[in-house]
């Protein structure tokens, strides 16, 4: 029988269930960790027997028992990684509490609200402002410091400046942690087995719900402050990847795939930072032209290329898509392929105003 949800160790799908008793570790066989049920070995106990002096033990984790590991102090510290981490899951809430903590520390992140708001003006723009007041932006303060144009601005433009600042954090977080999960955990690895659409790690799962609670606050600022902060397409863009990583979050499906399409959330600070100097009135510097530039190859990078790659990739691996859950097949399916045009769309408005800062550069 498979462990319990709530016990499996740390490892690849195919590892999670007991290896024949009978088989013993062979010098030099490989790193690849089977485990099966270890005999009188209490509950928590770390510990590597060496198996008749050829430098390939039996080590155990609790009452697993893992096989081939090289008897060395770098394989004993994996040993006790591996408790660490089982202790982690036996002590730590369930798995949806933390996520609920994580979505809740996206919207914290996003939009902290000091004090309970209480709203009894009757008109439009009082309700506004008084929204605007009942929530603590650390944006707002850092740029109270370090920009003086700042207490100049109209209250809208302080909101809009905020929130841009919490979008570049965001951006800023989830493009680091996307970058190292598909690229340097081995979570997507082609070495592991089992299909790719399926994996998932406590720490994937963490990183998506501090994003869907970014979402969730983002979408809630640009209906709230409508069309102010975007218009429909803003509005499209952010409910088609709340749906998407929600579901990602919640099902374990397709997380790859996900965090591929939150790689392009590596634009954001280049376009924030645009209009920081459109605001602040530096359109005729240098930084403005070398920024141009920065969001036209990151744009490219981020946003084509790597959106076409994204398509061969479900391509190539379509059998492993069609295994996943309905709803999913479709969100994998659809959702790149309108962000994609979108992009697109967007794409061939910076090469525009690319080209008239160039031609406006050259004629000075």
């Amino acid at each position: 029988m498979p462990f319990p949800p709530s016990r499996r160790p740390f490892l690849p799908r195919s590892s999670r269930y007991p290896a024949p008793s009978a088989a013993r570790p062979t010098a030099g066989s490989g790193a690849l960790i089977r485990l099966h049920r270890g005999a009188g070995a209490e509950r928590g106990a770390v510990g590597c027997v060496p198996w008749r002096g050829s430098g390939v033990g039996w080590c155990w984790i609790g009452k697993f028992q893992a096989m081939d590991l090289p008897v060395n102090p770098i394989e004993v510290a994996k040993a006790y990684k591996y408790k660490a981490e089982l202790l982690l899951k036996d002590y730590m809430p369930a798995d949806s509490y933390v996520l609920y903590a994580a979505v809740l520390g996206g919207i914290l992140m996003s939009s902290k609200v000091s004090k309970p708001c209480l709203v009894i003006q009757q008109s439009d723009a009082d309700i506004k402002h008084n929204f605007r007041h009942c929530s603590y932006d650390i944006t707002h303060i850092i740029s109270s410091v370090y920009f003086k144009g700042y207490a100049s601005l109209t209250k809208m433009r302080k909101i809009e400046w905020n929130n841009r600042g919490m979008s570049t954090v965001h951006a800023l977080f989830i493009t680091t942690m996307a970058a190292y999960l598909v690229f340097l955990s081995g979570l997507f690895s082609d070495q592991l087995d089992g299909p790719v659409t399926f994996r998932s790690s406590h720490l994937s799962n963490l990183t998506l719900g501090v994003s869907v609670g970014y979402f969730i606050a983002d979408l809630a600022m640009i209906f709230w402050f409508y069309p102010s902060l975007g218009g429909m397409e803003y509005v499209i863009h952010h409910i088609l990847s709340l749906v998407c990583v929600a579901y990602a979050m919640l099902s374990g499906e397709g997380q790859l795939y996900t965090y591929m399409v939150l790689i392009s959330e590596t634009t954001t600070p280049g376009i924030n930072l645009r209009w920081f100097l459109d605001v602040a009135g530096m359109k005729s510097s240098k930084a403005y032209v070398v920024n141009g530039v920065a969001m036209f190859v990151t744009w490219l990078v981020a946003r084509i290329i790597l959106f076409i790659y994204l398509f061969y990739h479900i391509f190539i691996n379509y059998d492993e898509v069609k295994q996943m859950d309905t709803f999913g097949c479709i969100l994998v399916s659809v959702a790149p392929t309108i962000l994609f045009v979108m992009n697109a769309i967007w794409f061939s408005k910076i090469v525009r105003g690319l080209k008239k800062t160039l031609a406006k550069r050259h004629v000075e």
